[in-house]
């Protein structure tokens, strides 16, 4: 069987640098909690390259391309910045979250093993009437994000993730922000509980309304406090 004869540019090592510098800095930045101060994240560009270990050439490439993806904004005189949302934007984003989160659930419903949906109840299992999620905010904070970052990932839907994860950084800093408040404390691991039962079920319209339910409560918690957040 003859070969292909297909042709294939080989990569030159600058451009390898360059989307590997981007991938590290995206992660990076989608790891960041940039909305619990008021004053703006700035990255380093020289700091950048030392920590990655490679020029600054492909760090002002990478960043190049972060930039125009949303995440980060260059301001003259002062460096690099990571970009945070309006409230009108966060509200939105939210949202969006909503209707992805809530597709994921059906998905689950429809295809995830028992014990993987079973499993969701361990991110919760430290917490109870004797050990309220009010007392132990920044514990549970971890466990609320992990919490929904499975949700995405049990859909196992490529689409879901790749859609959630340019979201993740800002709807991620506003659960943080919000969860250590009582009101919102107070109705969380209900919430959660009440989607994995639902889950658990496989009640299906159910589960996606509750996902749904939950994080648009989120959206209205930001719309309607803003002026205390922002």
């Amino acid at each position: 069987m003859a070969e292909a004869d297909i042709a294939i540019v080989r990569i030159a090592p600058e451009s390898s640098f360059k989307n590997k510098a981007y991938d590290a800095l995206k992660e990076a930045i989608l790891k960041m909690d940039i909305y619990s101060t008021p004053e703006p994240v700035m990255l380093d560009e020289r700091a950048l390259s030392e920590r990655l270990g490679v020029s600054r050439t492909p760090i002002r490439e990478a960043i190049a391309m972060l930039e125009q993806d949303g995440f980060v904004k260059t301001v003259p005189r002062r460096g690099i910045m990571v970009v945070r949302r309006t409230k009108s934007e966060i509200v939105d984003m939210i949202r969006a979250w909503a209707a992805l989160e809530s597709m994921a659930a059906r998905l689950i419903t429809t295809t995830a093993r028992k014990k993987d949906i079973t499993a969701l109840r361990d991110y919760f299992k430290d917490f109870s009437k004797d050990r309220l999620p009010e007392d132990h905010v920044e514990e549970y904070s971890r466990a609320n994000i992990a919490f929904h970052q499975a949700l995405i990932s049990l859909s196992e839907s490529p689409v879901l993730v790749d859609l959630t994860n340019d979201l993740l950084l800002h709807v991620r800093g506003y659960r943080q922000l919000t969860i250590g408040r009582k009101d919102r404390t107070a109705t969380s691991l209900p919430e959660h509980l009440g989607m994995i039962e639902a889950l658990e079920a496989r009640d299906t319209e159910l589960a996606e309304k509750r996902a749904r339910d939950h994080t648009l409560g989120l959206a209205a918690y930001v719309e309607a406090h803003g002026q205390e957040l922002f």
